[in-house]
């Protein structure tokens, strides 16, 4: 067990503990191995290592406590968890929903063993709140497609990654955590809509920014006790958020950032950092940058890299 407890009511609370995962020791040199792996580019392994660090820096600098969880294996675990090219997009492998933290369950099977390894660590840090076999019948949810809006409603997307029929089974934990409302929405089946991330992201107390064709997509509201349709903006504003609308964009690094604190964002180099400081909600939000790019040829950026454990709740 860790000294702390997970707790997280939101995307933009100061963070104070987060689980992130050292990339594979394995170069990818050949674009076309690229290709078949699902990434945009070759990588080179001592690059996404050096990008890792720097990421790393950042938040333990800030004094967030960084776990990587590639140092919890056992030796047999960390030789197989060393070859896996996926595994430092940790937010896929769960989701704390205010004190509890529900399992995700890999959409593709390369993605497994990382899981399972992810998930054995959680189950003997967090004993009492990790609910590992809620996830027993579940066929197919990567938490990249969660988002915690507030302690009232949760967004999901349910796409490539993430199945309805695995919401269903775990909406009443989610409910029983304390919220209220879970959005569901559907977003097409593309590479760059893999998960709501890709799409849409919270980028303060009462802001979302989203990419434009969000907004014609109706979502499927479900409470413990009825469901019915919203269509987005209406969905958001009932819970307090504006939408910053997207006709332009770069989907990886623009839209794929962190929340460190509520004036705080960490954001990649190769944002369109202008683009997002165009609302006059972030103006005066201080936008730290780093160097991810050679992280980012695996498809995802700074969101996809962290799973928040800990955030200090301002209520």
């Amino acid at each position: 067990m860790l000294s702390f407890q997970p707790n997280c009511w939101s995307e933009h609370e100061e963070l104070e503990v987060v689980l992130l995962c050292a990339p594979s020791k394995l170069d990818v040199p050949k674009l076309k191995t690229a290709e078949y792996v699902g990434w945009s580019s070759s990588v080179n392994h001592a690059k996404a290592q050096q990008n890792f660090m720097e990421f790393k820096y950042t938040l333990e600098n800030r004094g967030i406590k960084v776990i990587d969880y590639s140092e919890e294996l056992t030796p047999d675990e960390r030789n197989l968890s060393d070859q896996l090219l996926n595994r430092y997009f940790v937010r896929d492998l769960a989701c704390v929903f205010g004190d509890i933290i529900l399992p995700g369950e890999a959409g593709v099977s390369m993605r497994r063993p990382e899981y399972i390894h992810a998930h054995s660590l959680m189950e003997k840090w967090f004993p009492k709140t990790f609910l590992l076999h809620e996830n027993d019948n579940v066929r197919a949810l990567e938490c990249g497609d969660v988002l915690i809006l507030n302690r009232d409603a949760v967004l999901i997307n349910i796409g490539m990654r993430t199945s309805k029929e695995s919401v269903e089974k775990v909406k009443k934990k989610v409910f029983h955590a304390g919220f209220s409302e879970i959005g569901i929405i559907d977003l097409p089946r593309r590479s760059d809509t893999l998960h709501l991330d890709m799409n849409c992201n919270v980028a303060n107390e009462d802001l979302l920014i989203a990419k434009s064709f969000v907004r014609y997509l109706p979502i499927n509201v479900l409470t413990e006790n009825a469901s019915r349709f919203e269509m987005p903006e209406q969905f958001l504003k009932r819970h307090g958020f504006e939408v910053h609308w997207l006709d332009e964009y770069n989907t990886i690094p623009d839209i794929n950032f962190l929340n460190i604190d509520p004036e705080t964002l960490l954001i990649s180099k190769q944002a369109h950092k202008q683009m997002i400081k165009n609302h006059p909600k972030l103006q005066k939000k201080n936008m730290i940058e780093i160097e991810v790019t050679e992280l980012e040829k695996g498809g995802g950026s700074i969101r996809c890299m962290t799973l928040p454990l800990r955030r200090k709740s301002l209520t």
